[in-house]
């Protein structure tokens, strides 16, 4: 079969997708093993360059891949991902492996004695775990360079940042060193390096994905899968989803597989008959570049030959960035009120200083962003009664110079200023997922957001699939 076909399978293991790895281990053509040494592989031949991993553990992956490889011989898998390697951002709660978040004013030593909710759950899937994944010291920012592991690029050109804070997942995925990962999103953070790796990020609705420790950015912090495709996405949604009793905002489990409504989902020339649509170029307020407005617009295109009925609109709120820089900044400073002077002067300087802009906010600050973001759920939930979604770019530009915060010569000085389609709806708290659209003319790869109502996962994850099946973004290898 022709390599470049629709449909053949890559060959190299490190590039196939989680569902391909699962169908073959289920027909015993290839073993969890075979896929974890590809991968790993895959690391020792790329990670230098791209700086995605910053904890590697082959004796522990290939020992899980055994156990794996026997579940599967004996036909009794533990999950849909067993034996798939799959990455945790190093923002998660592991046992037995140091969770650094990026950051040298925590000691490595631990104690490490717990598993965060994600993390359990795939350790109980049997998912094949070779490491941990780079993050922005704290998670803070929109790109992933920290003083502790320095920057993270993306595979598409190793001279620009992979974006963030899950920008270490996204790499990974992008570069075929696992087709799985798990990231946080506060403000945008599995979509913005989903649109700069070329990957899919998908950020479920709020407490959707059980998130222990509480994240000190509160109820704009959500935990979502990073994959290759949107098949692979529902497949980890299926794992990490679920009630915990240590998330008090956790929604209650899902009674229905993600993964059995992409097995339903229609395709062909009509897959999104009907569906309701609304594409807003700029929100109202936000920059764009011309080359990634020219992408997207011929991604919607797609959407209208599906069957969708796009009309050109926006959903009327203003830029809330002062907004969210109160409730993200207070909730920076909130992350760092336990340091010493000393621990302090190992940080990151721009995160000093927008935790120090983050205790000058009075509680009265707070109330009234709070009071904007409720406005803003109420209005996009009236928005949502004529449109079931929204369309957006992933992104206004594409990916930058890395170890920069912002791009050369912007106008905003921190990263929240180049991320407006993005931190809006975490303050909504809606499900929004970044799908691979096209390529500028550098071939740096382009993102469309899909933006759905609260708990509107599925129709978001439906919409994006039938987007991937009618064309071949997906497939492409940086």
């Amino acid at each position: 079969m022709d390599p470049n076909s629709p449909g053949a399978r890559p060959a190299d293991l490190a590039d196939w997708t989680a569902a391909e790895l699962v169908g073959a281990f289920r027909c015993r053509d290839v073993s969890p093993v075979d896929a974890i040494r590809a991968v790993l592989r895959r690391i020792a031949d790329k990670d230098e360059a791209l700086n995605a991993y910053c904890l590697i553990d082959e004796e522990h992956a290939l020992a899980a891949a055994a156990d794996s490889e026997r579940r599967w011989m004996s036909g009794r898998p533990l999950s849909g991902i067993d034996g798939v390697p799959t990455s945790i951002k190093d923002i998660f709660l592991t046992d037995g492996w140091p969770t650094l978040r990026g950051s040298r004013t925590i000691d490595p030593a631990g104690p490490w004695t717990e598993d965060a909710p994600a993390v359990a759950r795939l350790r109980a899937a049997g998912a094949v775990c070779p490491g941990k994944t780079t993050t922005p010291e704290l998670a803070w920012k929109g790109v992933t360079d920290s003083p502790l592991h320095g920057a993270t690029r993306t595979p598409w050109d190793t001279s620009r940042t992979s974006g963030g804070s899950s920008g270490g997942a996204a790499a990974a995925v992008s570069a075929g060193m696992g087709p799985l990962a798990i990231g946080t999103d506060g403000g945008g953070s599995v979509r913005i390096p989903g649109s700069f790796c070329g990957v899919v990020g998908f950020k479920p609705t709020y407490g959707t994905v059980p998130m222990y420790p509480p994240s000190p950015f509160g109820t704009l912090a959500h935990v979502g899968p990073i994959t290759r495709t949107v098949e692979d996405a529902a497949l980890l949604m299926d794992v990490i989803t679920g009630f915990d009793s240590r998330d008090w905002s956790a929604l209650a489990t899902p009674t229905r597989p993600y993964s059995h409504d992409q097995q339903e989902t229609a395709t062909g020339l009509r897959a999104l008959d009907g569906l309701r649509v609304a594409f807003s170029r700029t929100l109202g307020f936000a920059p764009l570049d011309d080359e990634v407005g020219s992408v997207v617009d011929k991604a919607v295109d797609v959407l209208e030959s599906l069957g969708a009925r796009v009309e050109r609109t926006d959903p009327g709120f203003e830029d809330p960035l002062r907004h969210f820089e109160c409730l993200w900044y207070s909730g920076a400073a909130k992350a760092t009120a336990h340091l010493t002077d000393r621990q302090r002067d190992l940080m990151e300087p721009a995160l000093r200083k927008v935790c120090e802009q983050g205790l000058d906010y009075s509680a009265q600050n707070y109330l009234d962003a709070m009071e904007v973001r409720m406005n803003m759920g109420v209005r996009m939930g009236a928005f949502h009664e004529t449109y079931d979604l929204l369309i957006t770019p992933s992104m206004p530009i594409p990916p930058f110079e890395a170890g920069l915060e912002v791009p050369p010569g912007w106008q905003g000085e921190h990263w929240p200023t180049w991320c407006q389609y993005s931190y809006p709806f975490n303050m909504t708290q809606q499900p929004a997922a970044s799908v691979p659209c096209g390529f500028t003319a550098d071939r740096l790869p382009v993102g469309m957001q899909i933006v759905g109502p609260r708990h509107g996962d599925r129709l978001v994850l439906t919409a994006a699939r039938a987007y991937q099946d009618a064309t071949q973004w997906w497939r492409a290898r940086p």
